[in-house]
């Protein structure tokens, strides 16, 4: 990790990059020329002119990559190598102390939004002022430009800043339980050591009891740890923050406002989630919808065409069909980097999916290849699906899926935005299978994606996003006061008389 490299075979990386990204990336100059991309890539190799680290070769690769402007191709950094403990905390409970925290950036400053540490004197609307006396906007600056939003939009760079804060501290730092940080909320600084949960063997108080008494108890433990673990597996949940990926709630007790927040698409069984929760809605008459699709990142295809198919209110196209490289570019999915045991037992699957991309890869009339992706190009809406009113919350982290399904509302005029600019495009995005591909002398890895996707609905407006239709933007004045302008100014409208 920490080997230098030479001149001469970090410049073959460059030019291997390079090369994978022209034979696989099936758009790689939608946003960028051509000659500007190649003059990009022969000047990074006359600016390599002594050894250096594979993470200081990853400072100067990185903004390349990202000048293609594809939110999901990134460029990764080696991480240090983590023993069986390690690894073992950072699944319950995060790579770094501000792993249970969300962040927000206002006026270049960093502040905490969210906290799930348990810890309840740092309060919302907490200003972090220096970590390990680095300011925040220090590191953050560092590493924003290895990284791109889809297209030219502005709101999911600020956005995503902020969320990969402790990210970026992590690719800085070993492994900490503890950093040293200045607080400040409002006018009140102080210092605190924010620490990461370590792994601790809990023993349970013991009292005398009955030995029905303990029967009882027991049953009652038992079924309601049954009824925690069906929610978690059909809402999702995320182990860390302790949240749920979808929830449902009604806001008045009439039933007549629902909200459906979504916080990814990639958690829980959504068809069971959906239908249960639109049958739901559907038996108690709600008469208007609010969808919070705000810092959602995407996730599964299938599931905003299962959610699509729950708001349309008529037969309705989907996806148009997806450009890809070649015949056979969607084969590289990082098969062969399993070990021995899983590649026996994907043997199968992987297989059928060969099938499937050989039946499924054409060429067009325009000699380009296109998969098509017949399940979810059109559809009809299901028995229960929701008539009434739909409002759609996002922002600048409203990325990938979410911004498919988005597109397809706003094309329809189906649902009303409030917010901001969603991160990812209107027009689609370039993503699907995303393989890892290592570079063979620095070792980095870049992730990128293999298929255009696009929604049926577009813009004229490429590289931008969905815009709402109530341009909303939120304060640290609202963090601190617990306030939601996007949610309540939605509200007013849906009780307004002319509603």
């Amino acid at each position: 990790m920490n080997d230098l490299r030479s001149e001469k075979k970090l410049k073959s990386d460059v030019d291997y990059a390079y090369r994978k990204l022209q034979k696989l990336h099936p758009d790689l100059y939608w946003y960028i020329g051509k000659k500007e991309l190649d003059f990009k890539f022969d000047s990074l190799k006359s600016t390599i002119t002594s050894p250096m680290t594979s993470n200081d070769f990853y400072l100067k690769l990185s903004p390349v990559i990202a000048s293609v402007k594809h939110g999901h191709m990134r460029l990764m950094p080696l991480n240090k190598k983590l023993n069986r403990k390690d690894r073992s905390a950072q699944r319950k409970f995060g790579n770094t102390p501000f792993s249970r925290f969300d962040f927000e950036m206002f006026d270049n400053n960093l502040y905490i939004v969210k906290n799930y540490s348990g810890d309840s004197s740092i309060k919302a609307g907490t200003e972090l002022v220096t970590v390990n006396n680095v300011k925040p906007a220090d590191l953050i600056s560092k590493y924003t430009g290895t990284f791109a939003s889809d297209g030219f939009n502005q709101t999911y760079l600020e956005r995503r800043s902020a969320k990969a804060f402790p990210q970026f501290f992590y690719y800085q730092n070993d492994v900490t339980d503890s950093v040293l940080c200045e607080l400040r909320y409002k006018d009140s600084l102080r210092t605190v050591y924010l620490k990461r949960n370590t792994i601790t063997a809990t023993v349970k108080e013991e009292r005398p009891v009955k030995k029905s008494d303990l029967e009882i108890d027991k049953d009652k433990e038992k079924e309601k740890n049954k009824k925690e673990k069906i929610k978690r597996a059909i809402q999702g949940y995320d182990r860390i923050t302790r949240t749920y990926s979808k929830n449902l709630s009604f806001l008045e007790p009439d039933s007549s406002i629902a909200l459906m927040k979504i916080n990814d698409f990639s958690k829980g069984k959504y068809k069971k989630f959906y239908r249960n929760a639109f049958r739901q809605i559907d038996s108690l008459k709600t008469k208007s919808l609010i969808i919070d699709l705000r810092d959602n990142p995407g996730g599964r295809i299938q599931e905003i065409y299962n959610l699509y198919s729950y708001l349309a209110d008529s037969s309705f196209s989907f996806l148009d069909k997806s450009e890809v490289v070649s015949k056979t570019s969607l084969l590289h999915n990082n098969y062969f980097r399993r070990g021995p045991l899983a590649l026996l037992l994907m043997l199968p699957a992987e297989l059928v999916y060969t099938g499937i991309v050989f039946i499924k890869v054409r060429k067009g009339d325009d000699h380009k290849y296109y998969f098509s992706w017949t399940h979810f190009s059109s559809g009809h809406p299901k028995p229960c699906n929701f008539k009434g009113k739909v409002f759609v919350l996002t922002n600048g982290g409203s990325f990938s899926a979410s911004c498919i399904l988005s597109s397809n509302l706003k094309g329809t005029r189906r649902a009303v935005f409030a917010g901001e600019e969603t991160g990812g495009a209107y027009n689609g995005t370039v993503a699907g299978i995303m393989p890892y591909v290592k570079l063979p002398k620095s070792k980095l890895n870049i992730r990128l994606g293999l298929a255009r996707i696009s929604p049926y609905y577009k813009t004229d407006i490429d590289g931008r996003g969905i815009f709402p239709d109530i341009e909303i933007k939120p304060t640290i004045e609202d963090r601190i006061n617990g306030n939601d302008p996007e949610l309540s100014r939605v509200l007013e409208i849906i009780k307004s008389p002319n509603h």
